[in-house]
């Protein structure tokens, strides 16, 4: 099963990271939620964080993942939330399940298929891995030159943790995602409308929800909504936590 880290009690909100991210990165915004009345389940992706390691990766696999979660921790129903590779498997859940899904958010990804745009990140990430490196600093020196922005590096570091030999070590599964690129981008697939209340959030600096993308969308799910976030991109919750932390609530009814 998924690993997970549940904040707060109430009605369930599900909350699935990025692509090479973890329920950690959420933490801060669970914490708020939780305190608003909400069991905040902050997951971790197969291949991901603290989650199991397995060659079958795909985003109707995940979804059964997420399934199989709510039902082993009995959880009939719950509100679901998805940024980025966490936005699609968000999206299928509710495709396949509508009957669990209350309220939906997707966080900066539409349903359309995406080229392959990690290579350089999962290059470096196999590269500290080669170093060894022994501390966080080391590893974030090595990335600077490579990734200037201070964000990004400290988005990567948290996919490192300590080997027994006290080596830093990459967690996720990178020989999958190297050898795999393009399960990450792939479409979803053509459904029916899906009536389910649904709360698209995109970053007005990023490109991965376009104009054709929301024409799309809206004949998809007739209960749409869009917030669109000025000087923010496809990381808007870091960039701009309170505009975001906001729409949710609002959309929530927190």
């Amino acid at each position: 099963m998924l690993h997970s880290n549940i904040i707060g009690e109430g009605k369930p909100l599900l909350v699935l990271h990025g692509f090479l991210g973890s329920g950690d990165n959420w933490k801060t915004f669970a914490k708020k939620w939780a305190e608003r009345g909400r069991s905040v389940h902050l997951l971790d992706a197969r291949n991901h964080g603290r989650s199991f390691h397995s060659d079958e990766f795909s985003y109707e696999i995940m979804s059964k993942d997420v399934i199989d979660y709510a039902d082993r921790n009995d959880i009939d129903t719950f509100d679901l939330l998805g940024h980025s590779m966490g936005g699609k498997t968000a999206q299928f859940v509710a495709q396949q399940f509508p009957e669990r899904v209350d309220r939906l958010i997707v966080v900066d990804i539409a349903s359309r298929a995406y080229l392959p745009h990690h290579t350089e990140i999962l290059e470096a990430l196999s590269e500290v891995n080669e170093q060894q490196f022994q501390s966080r600093k080391e590893a974030d020196e090595f990335l600077a030159p490579l990734f200037p922005e201070v964000g990004l590096r400290q988005f990567l570091l948290k996919n490192l943790e300590r080997t027994s030999d006290r080596i830093l070590s990459v967690k996720c599964n990178l020989n999958l995602f190297k050898a795999h690129p393009e399960r990450i981008g792939k479409a979803l697939p053509e459904e029916p409308k899906l009536y389910t209340p649904a709360l698209f959030i995109r970053g007005l600096e990023s490109n991965y929800i376009e104009e054709e993308d929301i024409i799309a969308l809206k004949k998809q799910y007739p209960n749409f909504e869009l917030v669109s976030i000025p000087d923010a991109g496809h990381w808007l919750h870091a960039e701009q936590p309170l505009i975001f932390g906001e729409a949710v609530s609002k959309f929530l009814n927190l």
